[in-house]
C-alpha cells in the first residue's frame, strides 16, 4: 500500500514509552480498518466516542485521525470521517456463515448493535446474569423482489467479548444506527483460537409458515459463544445445510 510521508511530526499529546499516545490510537484505529471492522467507506464514530473508547482526550483522537488522512487511510467531509481503506480481497465464503440464513448476493439486507439486555432466553444459554447487557446484533434480508424475508436476532457471550477483540470493538459503536455487517465473526473466534461447535434447532411457529432457526455455537471448552434465532418464510424460502465431513486419516 502506497503511502504519503507525514509532512511534519504533529505534537504529542501523552507520551506512552517512547512512542507519542496520538500514534498508538492511530495505529489501533488503523488495525479496525484492515480487519473490517469498520468497513470501508463507513463513517467513524464521532471524536467524543473515539475518546471514551481509546480512554483518552478527543485532542489526542484529533491528531492520530490527522495521520491517517495524511496516510489517505481517512477522508473528512461535512458527514464526518470515513475509511478509506482499499478492499481486501474477498475470502471463499464459511460454510458456517454468521448470522444463520444471511442472504447471498443480491439479498438486501440490514445489520446493526446494540448494547443491551439479551432477548428472553438468551442470557440463560449464554450464561449471562440477568439483565447484564451484551452485544445484540440484528440482521433482516430479502431478495430483490421483496420475498423470502429473513429477520435473526444474535447475542454474544461475555467469553465471546473478552477473547475477539474485534467483536469486543463494535461496543463502544452499538448504538443500533451505524450498519455492522458481523460476516466474518465466526472467522474472528477462530483466528482468537477458538474451535467451534454448534447446534441448530429448527421449529414452526403456530399459525404461520414461518419457520424458527436457533443456532447455538459453543467453543472446545463447551463455552458458550453466540446465540441467534432466525425466523424465515418458509414458503419463500428454503434453508439449505452444509456439513463437511473430514478425510480419512
Amino acid at each position: 500500500m502506497a503511502r504519503t510521508t507525514p509532512q511534519e511530526p504533529l505534537p504529542s499529546a501523552g507520551v506512552e514509552g517512547d512512542h507519542p499516545l496520538y500514534r498508538r490510537i492511530a495505529s489501533e484505529l488503523l488495525g479496525e480498518l484492515r480487519d473490517g471492522t469498520i468497513p470501508p467507506g463507513e463513517r467513524l464514530p464521532g471524536e467524543r466516542q473515539l475518546a471514551e473508547h481509546f480512554g483518552v482526550s478527543r485532542e489526542t483522537v484529533r491528531q492520530a485521525l490527522e495521520v491517517l488522512r495524511r496516510d489517505g487511510l481517512v477522508s473528512t467531509d461535512r458527514r464526518g470521517s470515513h475509511a478509506v481503506l482499499p478492499v481486501s480481497p474477498v475470502e471463499p465464503p464459511s460454510a458456517l456463515a454468521f448470522p444463520v440464513g444471511s442472504g447471498g448476493p443480491g439479498d438486501l439486507d440490514r445489520a446493526t448493535v446494540t448494547w443491551e439486555t439479551p432477548p428472553p432466553g438468551h442470557a440463560e444459554a449464554l450464561g449471562l446474569a440477568p439483565r447484564r447487557p451484551t452485544l445484540v446484533h440484528r440482521y433482516e434480508s430479502a431478495a430483490a423482489d421483496g420475498n423470502g424475508r429473513r429477520t435473526a436476532v444474535s447475542s454474544f457471550s461475555a467469553v465471546a467479548l473478552a477473547e475477539v477483540e474485534e467483536l469486543a470493538r463494535y461496543r463502544y459503536r452499538a448504538d443500533g444506527t451505524a450498519s455492522a455487517q458481523l460476516r466474518r465473526a465466526y472467522d474472528w473466534m477462530r483466528q482468537a483460537g477458538l474451535t467451534l461447535h454448534h447446534r441448530d434447532s429448527i421449529t414452526p411457529l403456530p399459525d404461520t409458515p414461518s419457520v424458527r432457526v436457533t443456532r447455538l455455537v459453543h467453543d472446545q471448552f463447551s463455552r458458550p459463544l453466540e446465540i441467534t434465532d432466525l425466523v424465515v418464510d418458509a414458503q419463500q424460502d428454503a434453508l439449505v445445510y452444509e456439513f463437511t465431513v473430514p478425510a480419512a486419516g
